[in-house]
């Protein structure tokens, strides 16, 4: 059964319809308005769950010249994201109103989570690149603005430009990777959905380049372009989802409200990255692509595991934490197996149930308590006894303890590690190494945020009160539903896991997962984590304060420091360039602009390969070259002229040569325009020279800078020239074809560009004379207006 064109773009528009009516109705709920946004989220639910058991993809035009559409494609995978964006929406405009109680800025913040949560489904949805890179831009966009909430607080607004900074810097480079697959896919799949972009043909369909994948995978290797498409989709899933070495904005993002990190920051935003390594697994899916995110992943997760241990603030470690759960489910989409698409996409589910809880447990905590600082925590189950029940579910999913959910699908990663033994040998064992070393760390954290209720109660903690429903609902039914997943993994498995595993994996079978009844590898490392960790934990203390003294002995190990190194030497670079480049001199503007200009050009040149020095060659008659020769004899001479007359009259020959050689290159209309261009500038500079001051003596250092930049331009346009004058299309376009075909028998011409200029483009010159005709009477106005002395 197909998806249905209008309810997917009902989905994926209305939320962001009810952000622009957010204004209105708050004059109207005031701060109940989170329960309007309640009501959108699950609509937005019910919308996606109509679509279930639907595989297909629908589109509507947007940009039908460029084959750029709204695509959306409805599989497992899509709708598992989706939904989970939705359905914990539904839960984190519940949670907000008590919890944003009294908050100035509330309109912001709802009409902010509201477009959040249409982009992360849009981007669930989206099956066009383009489509997908806007959506994926718009969750950086309000995830800035949610993060920096708090616009009076240096620390959020540190910590929104730090999340702004990396997220939309990686998506630019992951823009890159997309255009080069579109470029390369299009001239595999040959479809409609194929446009014709000056020669090549692309294509933005992602759901019909996920149709042809080993065609395309293929075309890129041939074409050198499989590595750098695979680095640049990881420099961008890696930023987004806070991979090492970019993990650092995601702890420092805790300075938004609890509510957007429990929605933002652990169950959605974070794990666009992840989804699209599980969108695009199939595609790229090979031995660079385990060697990659295996690692990537493995490393994060257990760098960010150790960092948790060492956290000093609760919403530090769960967001340490979700970094470190976020490298499990890389590093799950990284193994090759069909083992691995399982550990990735049942993580998925798992960790957004147990970790959306835990934040907003930590919300309640610090809400209610008045502090997140570790050291000062412990006893809780007596104050708050059902948020501590809630918070042992959690934690203990979160430990990857059975029976609980995040126990199967971290099996299943181990199952993978050891999988990817017989493929990569002592690298395999490696990653089998560092994946229990990891998951220690991750069984040391999770007790240490249970001990907040289970330990000792300090004397120094003041009266605790109960939290309201509408806070302690929300995390309640998380834990809910991670217990039932629990207990119950196969309905999951059977109700949506499945479906996305299928979509993610190269080959489909059927996925099993309960609690193991026999010995396995992975039952093995799990029981040595398990152990391990809970050995461990009455040095917990020791091993805390170790992990801490590393940065302040050794600040470059610290991420925040490289970020702010980067910040301040840009500023720096910025602060002794801008009075150099805006001086308000003229030579300087054109000295920049040049060489820039140059640059780029040149490069682009070299970086496609459009010049090969070694098939340059020259073919001219004795007349052009005669021609030509006496040009260079002026440019020098222009240059050794004693005044500014003499230049100018010098250099005027330079232009009148570049006229005879169009004449004798058969060109007599540029020819034309030439003599008429050159003596029109002629006499302008005749008649402006008197009024130029005599220049005064210029250093050697600015003379050196004028000659090579003079050089530049001068090699950059030969260049140019020859690059644009040694294309020989095979054949030609359809448009040219249109023209040439007709130029004869309908323009009543002979030559095609005086046909293409006078009759096929009349209306453009005629439009152009008109504005030509325009400006001209406007000056001639001002000119008669001034010698009269009359004013506006």
């Amino acid at each position: 059964m197909s998806p249905e064109l209008s309810v997917v773009l009902a989905a994926v528009s209305v939320p962001f319809a009810a952000a622009l009516a957010i204004p209105m109705l708050y004059r109207v709920l005031g701060e109940r308005t989170g329960y309007a946004g309640a009501a959108v989220a699950l609509a937005c639910f019910a919308l996606l769950g109509s679509q279930y058991g639907t595989d297909g993809a629908v589109e509507l035009s947007w940009i039908p010249s460029l084959e750029i559409a709204l695509r959306f494609y409805v599989d497992g995978w899509a709708l598992l994201f989706a939904m989970l964006a939705s359905g914990i929406g539904v839960l984190v405009f519940t949670y907000s109103p008590s919890y944003m109680h009294g908050e100035d800025g509330l309109p912001r913040y709802y009409a902010a989570l509201l477009a959040f949560m249409g982009s992360i489904i849009g981007v669930a949805l989206a099956a066009d690149l383009i489509a997908i890179f806007l959506f994926w831009e718009l969750t950086s966009l309000c995830s800035f603005v949610l993060i920096g909430f708090h616009t009076d607080d240096r620390s959020s607004q540190y910590a929104a430009r730090m999340a702004m900074f990396v997220t939309v810097g990686g998506g630019l480079f992951m823009l890159v990777g997309l255009l080069i697959l579109a470029s390369i896919a299009g001239d595999v799949i040959g479809t409609a959905a194929v446009v014709d972009l000056g020669g090549s043909a692309t294509t933005f369909d992602l759901a019909a380049i996920l149709e042809n994948p080993d065609a395309v995978r293929e075309a890129l290797r041939e074409e050198g372009l499989f590595l750098p498409v695979l680095g640049l989709i990881a420099i961008g899933a890696a930023t987004k989802s806070a991979q090492v070495p970019m993990h650092f904005w995601l702890p420092n993002a805790m300075a938004a409200p609890t509510p957007v990190s429990a929605f933002l920051h652990s169950a959605t935003m974070v794990k666009v990255g992840v989804y699209l390594l599980g969108r695009l697994r199939p595609l790229l899916v090979s031995h660079e692509w385990t060697l990659l995110f295996a690692t990537l992943g493995l490393a994060t997760m257990t760098v960010c595991a150790i960092l948790a241990v060492a956290s000093t603030d609760i919403k530090e470690l769960l967001a340490y934490s979700t970094a470190s759960h976020l490298g499990l489910m890389v590093a799950g989409f990284g193994f090759a197996t069909f083992v691995g698409a399982e550990a990735g996409a049942f993580h998925l589910l798992n960790h957004a149930l147990f970790k959306a809880s835990l934040f907003l447990v930590a919300g309640i905590v610090a809400h209610e308590v008045g502090t997140r600082r570790i050291s000062d925590l412990g006893g809780l189950r007596h104050d708050l006894p059902v948020t501590a029940a809630v918070a042992g579910v959690a934690t203990l999913s979160m430990a990857g303890i059975p029976p609980f959910n995040g126990f199967y699908s971290k099996e299943l990663l181990f199952e993978a590690a050891v999988e990817s033994v017989h493929e990569l040998g002592t690298l395999g064992w490696l990653y089998v190494a560092v994946a229990v070393f990891g998951s220690i760390f991750t069984v040391l954290y999770s007790l240490r945020f249970l001990a907040l209720f289970v330990g000792d109660r300090p004397t120094g903690l003041g009266d605790v009160h109960r939290p309201p429903v509408t806070l302690l609902a929300p995390p309640a039914l998380l834990a809910g539903l991670a217990l039932v997943v629990g207990i119950y993994p196969d309905v999951a498995v059977r109700a949506i896991v499945q479906s996305a595993v299928d979509a993610t994996a190269v080959e489909s079978h059927a996925m099993h997962v309960g609690l193991p009844t026999s010995y396995s590898p992975a039952l093995g490392m799990s029981a040595i984590a398990i152990g391990v960790g809970g050995f461990s934990y009455p040095f917990y203390g020791r091993i805390h304060d170790g992990i801490q003294s590393i940065p302040a002995a050794i600040p470059p190990v610290s991420a925040n420091w490289w970020y702010d190194a980067v910040v301040v030497g840009l500023t720096r670079t910025s602060a002794w360039l801008a009075p150099r480049v805006h001086n308000g001199l003229l030579r300087t503007y054109a000295t920049w602009t040049l060489a820039g200009t140059c640059a780029l050009a040149l490069a682009g040149f070299a970086a496609t390969r459009a010049l090969t020095l070694g098939e340059l060659g020259i073919d001219a008659s004795p007349a052009i070259a005669l021609v030509l020769l006496v040009a260079v004899v002026a440019a020098i001479a222009v240059v050794l002229s004693p005044s500014h007359i003499a230049g100018i009259l010098t250099l005027s020959i330079l232009g009148f040569m570049i006229a005879i050689f169009y004449i004798l290159a058969s060109a007599p209309d540029l020819a034309l325009t030439q003599l008429v261009v050159e003596t029109l500038v002629l006499l302008i500079f005749l008649f402006v020279i008197e009024e130029i001051p005599e220049s005064d003596e210029i250093s050697l250092g600015k003379v050196t800078r004028d000659a090579l930049l003079s050089l530049v331009v001068g090699a950059t346009a030969f260049v140019t020239v020859v690059v644009t004058t040694d294309a020989r299309p095979d054949g030609l376009t359809q448009t040219a074809r249109h023209y040439v075909d007709r130029a004869v028998p309908e323009g009543g011409g002979t030559n095609i560009v005086n046909v293409i200029l006078v009759d096929f483009r009349g209306f453009d010159t005629m439009g152009e004379l008109v504005v030509v005709a325009i400006a001209a009477i406007s000056v001639l106005t001002l000119l008669v207006m001034r010698g009269r002395g009359e004013a506006e």
